[in-house]
């Protein structure tokens, strides 16, 4: 990470609490979205908060950008359609359910990656096949998903009905954001990190705009709160975010980057409890608590060369 100003601390201490603050920042960045689709609909924010993450990734890239080749530019491109496919799902889904919710199912991405590499198609060259932590945390996760989303009295003929549109949006978005991991991991090797980065957040910026008019009415009203969720989701949220998550995995363990990533759904839950009086009951608390057990057991316990989350 560039320019760091003069510290005390150590690298490892630095990087640990701005790896912290980072991940408040996407815990954050779902309460923040929430109240800002009051504002405007979900593919129009999703849109607007893309095209100011691109133009400040080609600011910051420019020098990275003027070499150019086919290669990068296709990778760029079918990175961009998973990363763009999941934030339609994720934000259209949020504005379907609780924070919460949308957070503690996102955070599934971590457990369909590993188990999407049982598909050797789909496997990176260098990772092995799922083991028993994933298998287990996987089926964790997906019995805390089955008490988070469904009432009490669901059974298997009435599954489906029960679930709440925006969950299974928000499940659709962990699905893509895993296929988004899996070809970062197929292309990262192959392509400078300053130009993927620019390139995919740039195409699906261009994705955002092709498929806005699946969203319905357009409206916009530039209040405060749409501004300050703007700013902070593009700009901290993903410009400056995976930055300093690239540098700070470079002086961390492991185990301590995949511990402090598992927080993110923990601070989104907090945070809408606080600031949107949003709740979860005891049979969803369950769930969440399952979901997070299964997380934490696909992170800590992972394959010997797992597929980092969130990889820029």
């Amino acid at each position: 990470m560039p320019n760091l100003p003069p510290s005390r601390l150590s690298p490892s201490a630095l990087a640990h609490i701005l790896l912290l603050v980072t991940v408040m920042v996407w815990g954050i960045t779902f309460v923040l979205i929430k109240d800002a689709l009051h504002d405007a609909p979900p593919l129009l924010f999703n849109l607007l908060r893309m095209t100011l993450a691109a133009i400040a990734l080609v600011i910051v890239n420019r020098r990275h950008l003027r070499n150019l080749t086919r290669s990068s530019l296709l990778a760029g491109a079918t990175v961009g359609i998973f990363l763009a496919t999941g934030y339609q799902f994720q934000t259209a889904g949020l504005a379907l359910t609780s924070a919460a919710n949308s957070a503690f199912i996102t955070g599934l991405v971590v457990v369909f990656v590993p188990l999407l590499t049982a598909i050797p198609a789909l496997r990176p060259a260098d990772s092995p096949a799922p083991r028993l932590p994933a298998l287990l945390g996987a089926l964790l996760a997906f019995c805390g998903l089955f008490l988070l989303t469904t009432p009490v009295g669901t059974t298997t003929a009435n599954l489906f009905r029960t679930i709440g549109k925006g969950d299974i949006l928000s499940l659709l978005c962990a699905i893509a954001f895993a296929g988004h991991l899996l070809t970062l991991a197929h292309t990262s090797t192959r392509v400078p990190i300053p130009q993927l980065a620019t390139l995919q957040i740039s195409f699906a910026a261009l994705i955002m705009a092709i498929t806005l008019p699946l969203g319905g009415r357009l409206y916009l009203s530039l209040t405060p709160r749409l501004v300050v969720a703007l700013a902070v989701t593009s700009l901290l949220a993903t410009a400056a975010a995976f930055t300093v998550q690239s540098w700070a995995q470079k002086h961390l363990p492991p185990t301590h980057t995949a511990l402090l990533l598992t927080l993110e759904p923990v601070f989104a839950g907090l945070t809408s409890f606080f600031f949107l009086g949003e709740h979860l009951g005891p049979r969803s608390l369950l769930g969440a608590a399952l979901i997070f057990t299964g997380i934490l057991i696909t992170e800590l316990l992972p394959t010997p060369t797992p597929v980092s989350e969130h990889p820029l």
